[in-house]
């Protein structure tokens, strides 16, 4: 009984020892104050950091970044949205800013079933029944996915790019060598070369990201540094690099997310109140139409043009417009 008692208090001491330097590490983000206060709150399996602005009687609003991007990308938009009454949530995602796992055992995965899973139970933790999600890259396909699997949770969807639920199988059929090179980046993460070169030029390798997803934003090097903080996070290269190879098949997700991807596999549609936005970023998929068909409740799709990846920090009225009309899409 005495070893036993003393593995315990082991444990317990790794687990505190783990809790500190995860929390030492979050005391390094700054963020602007247009986001509202930084807070943060344990939900499923991690200590998710999040912003929080605006009335707390306002309908809630959750916005979702992608990579190489964080909440920042939110600066203008939120502003604009509390201006309206409306109660905003910015999270950061699994592997960016300060939110750290709970557990150092737990499998960093960066499957889309396993983010989703993420911001309901974030959406619980705070007890918000119902949001109006949007997002663009990583948090288009997560607020996608949430409004495929769990519509009760969403009041309605902004997702830039429209439906970006991942097909395994389908992702396994080579496209035409022009779209191929656009993809890059994913054949580099897919190799252990790309996982080092990643781990040692994050900082060089992200910006030079922005710079080809965005071609005509003139960002400053201070705009690109307030978010740059947020790849700082001890799991973000473990993440972003499963992400991608999982989209690939070249490592497995979860077993526990299995019942889940079987059901996106079928290429839900979605049925709560949506606007997509497409951009030059999506080239010859701007105009919506190649996934229009997919979401079958009241929709909209609108078209920015000479506006990059990062929709909502290039384009801020646009982003929080569709935000308000979705919110009240008749």
């Amino acid at each position: 009984m005495k070893t036993l008692s003393n593995i315990l208090i082991a444990i317990l001491f790794m687990n505190a020892a783990f809790t500190q330097a995860q929390t030492s590490q979050q005391k390094t983000i700054e963020v602007n104050s247009s986001l509202g206060t930084l807070k943060q709150i344990n939900a499923g399996l991690l200590n998710v950091g999040y912003t929080e602005a605006g009335p707390s009687n306002g309908t809630p609003v959750i916005l979702l970044h992608g990579w190489p991007y964080d909440i920042h990308s939110y600066n203008e938009v939120v502003p604009i949205l509390v201006a309206k009454g409306y109660h905003v949530f910015t999270p950061y995602l699994r592997g960016f800013g300060t939110t750290t796992f709970l557990s150092k055992d737990t499998f960093r995965n960066g499957q889309q079933a396993a983010l989703a899973s993420d911001i309901i139970a974030f959406m619980d933790a705070l007890k918000i029944d119902k949001a109006v999600i949007g997002g663009f890259d990583w948090g288009a396909r997560t607020a996608v996915v949430m409004s495929a699997l769990w519509p009760e949770r969403v009041k309605g969807l902004v997702s830039v790019s429209g439906y970006l639920v991942v097909n395994l199988e389908a992702n396994l059929k080579p496209l035409p060598p022009t779209a191929e090179l656009g993809w890059w980046y994913q054949y580099y993460f897919a190799t252990e070369r790309g996982k080092q070169g990643y781990t040692q030029n994050t900082y060089d390798f992200n910006k030079l990201i922005w710079k080809i997803a965005s071609p005509l934003w003139n960002f400053d090097k201070a705009t690109y540094d307030q978010t740059a903080q947020s790849f700082d996070n001890p799991d973000h290269v473990a993440i972003v690099i499963h992400n991608y190879r999982w989209r690939q098949s070249l490592e497995a997700g979860e077993a526990k997310y299995d019942n889940l991807e079987k059901r996106l596999a079928a290429k839900p549609e979605i049925k709560v109140p949506t606007i997509t936005i497409g951009s030059d970023f999506d080239g010859a998929f701007a105009d919506g139409k190649a996934y229009a068909n997919k979401f079958t409740g009241k929709y909209e799709h609108r078209i920015l043009k000479g506006i990059g990846h990062n929709v909502p920090q290039e384009d801020p009225k646009a982003f929080a417009q569709a935000i308000i009309d979705v919110a009240n899409l008749k």
